[in-house]
Order: structure tokens, then sequence, then C-alpha cells
């Protein structure tokens, strides 16, 4: 079977209009329109999109053009107390955006919904699937995504259908981090090892903060080039047809 290529930008809001543009030309030279967007309605609760935007305009376009369109949270910040494990996930993964991994299962229902109808209003096309923040799901949200009869979910390490219960890839996502230093020179060290991985699905995620380090934008290219070569460049759509 035909190993394959999946490349998404996160964190697409208005927040950071100026940085999705630039991932998207760095993107598009290599994969064409075959790329998602995660959408996050209203970041932090100071970046909403408004239907009859100019940014609401741009992401009819995209849609319309052929980009895949995923709910991305709706807030993307987490607010909920965590112990335990998930006090662990929330801290050492993420800087306080794991919105949805300590929802209630009525309020990430109510999220998710919401923030549908508004991406679904301003594109005029059904969504493609639902990521949550920083790839964090507590076990409430998971089953909210299968109330919602969302067709694809994706975490860190897997694509799975939450309708069906299919998993329809394994493997963990090339992405960048820039918090720390520490962090920076391990994800770039990751995604040298990563770009050569075997799995038959690889998925590379970036990210606005990509666009300020010149370094990993280098190795941004790099991963780009690499897996163009020697994989298909597909949808994520396409898992399902498989």
């Amino acid at each position: 079977m035909t190993r394959v290529l999946l490349a998404s930008i996160h964190d697409v809001s208005p927040l950071f209009e100026s940085e999705i543009d630039a991932l998207i030309e760095t993107l598009s030279a290599h994969v064409g329109d075959r790329m998602a967007m995660l959408v996050v309605p209203n970041h932090w609760g100071n970046a909403p999109i408004v239907a009859g935007s100019p940014f609401a305009a741009k992401l009819r376009r995209w849609s319309e053009g052929g980009v895949e369109i995923f709910l991305h949270g709706y807030y993307h910040r987490d607010d909920a107390s965590h112990a335990g494990a998930s006090r662990l996930r929330a801290t050492w993964m993420t800087a306080g955006e794991g919105e949805f991994l300590g929802l209630a299962k009525a309020e990430a229902v109510n999220r998710i919904e919401r923030g549908r109808a508004l991406i679904e209003d301003v594109t005029g096309r059904r969504i493609t699937g639902f990521v949550a923040p920083a790839w964090l799901y507590g076990e409430e949200a998971r089953q909210a995504l299968v109330k919602c009869s969302i067709p694809i979910a994706e975490s860190h390490w897997r694509v799975w259908a939450p309708t069906t219960g299919a998993e329809l890839a394994r493997g963990p996502v090339i992405t960048w981090a820039s918090r720390t230093r520490l962090r920076l020179a391990s994800s770039l060290a990751a995604a040298r090892a990563l770009r050569g991985s075997r799995t038959q699905v690889l998925r590379i995620g970036l990210h606005p903060p990509d666009c300020h380090h010149p370094a990993i934008m280098r190795s941004i290219e790099a991963a780009l080039r690499h897996s163009v070569a020697r994989r298909a460049v597909a949808r994520y759509a396409d898992l399902t047809l498989a």
C-alpha cells in the first residue's frame, strides 16, 4: 500500500492571520491545496471569527479551494482543574491550552456544536472533523465526539473515526515546540528522526509560532522535501476510503 503524507496548520484564527498566511505559502509549495486547517472559533476568548469579516471570507476561500477544515476546540484555553495523570498532561504537554482535557461531556458537546455551526456557516461546507487543542482529550470529550457524530478525530498518536471506533492511522505527528531551548532542540531532533519513519501515514503539523524561528522553518522545509519525495500527499478524508 502507498505510504502517504498528511499536512496541517493548527490554531487557524484571526489572531495569527499573518503567520497562517506564511505557513500556507510554505506548505502549498510542497502539497498544493492538500492540507488541513485546524480552526479555533474564538482563540482564548479574544479573537472571534465573525461571519462576514475579511478573515471569514479567507476561510471560505481556503475551503472552496480544497483545504480540509477541522474544528480545533472552541477557545483553545484550558480553564479546568486537573489532578493526577491529567494534571501532568495539562502542565507538561501544553501551556494551559488543553481545552478538552477536563471538560464535562455536556460542555464538550456544546462547544463542538457551537464551533461546528459557526465554521460551517462561514465556509458553506461540513467540517472534516475535530482535533482537540494540544491533542488532549478527556474521557467525556471522547464521548462528546461520538454524541456529535464527528467523522474524523486526531490525537498526537493516532487518527480515528469516533462514530465507528475504527483506527484510521497510527504514529506520532511531526511537530515543533519553541517554549524553551530544550523543547526547541528536542523537537528539531525528533523531526529529523521521524521524517524517515516507515509508518503508513506520516503527519506533519505546523503552528503559528513556528514562523518566528528560522531553525524551525528550515526543519519544516527539510521534513516536507524529504516526505513528498517518498510519499503520496493525501487528505484526511482519504483515510476513510481505504
